[in-house]
């Protein structure tokens, strides 16, 4: 059944309810700092440019994401080339499988202020350049991701 010892503990360390309210305000006063920051950094970087939407929670501990279709994948990978990890693209949904491969949870509860401040401004670069991969490929026909995996030497000998 129910693990009876965990619940008094819970009991004698909250005390009621207003306890456990006063001790949700304490983390909310760590966390809101890095919330209001990445959401800073995202409209700085990212607004009004039609490549990316998130949430702006109220509570919670993660903030939504979603690129253009087609790029959640490229930007995680982006970010982890760049040494940001970054919760899997599409794991918020069952299996892992988005259908439409945009969608990216953001964490920023564990860095600090200024690694989680690096770490949004590095992701939204990525989210620029695989957007901007992503309309060029659409464009012109040519698969981006073919040169962004070629060698530099490769793409300049095709150039030429």
């Amino acid at each position: 059944g129910y693990d009876k010892v965990n619940q008094l503990r819970h009991v004698r360390f909250f005390g009621d309810i207003h306890g456990m309210v006063e001790h949700m305000r304490k983390h909310a006063d760590i966390i809101r700092p890095k919330f209001e920051m990445v959401e800073d950094v995202f409209a700085k970087n990212l607004e009004g440019l039609g490549i990316g939407e998130w949430t702006k929670p109220n509570g919670g501990y993660f903030i939504s994401f979603d690129t253009m279709p087609g790029c959640a994948k490229s930007v995680v990978a982006h970010c982890k080339k760049a040494g940001v990890k970054l919760t899997a693209a599409g794991a918020t949904f069952p299996y892992h499988k988005d259908p439409d491969d945009k969608n990216i949870r953001i964490a920023p509860t564990y860095p600090t202020l200024d690694d989680l401040k690096t770490a949004a401004n590095l992701f939204t670069l990525c989210v620029k350049l695989v957007s901007a991969e992503k309309i060029l490929s659409t464009k012109t026909g040519e698969d981006i991701k073919e040169l962004d995996e070629a060698k530099p030497e490769e793409v300049m000998a095709e150039a030429m």
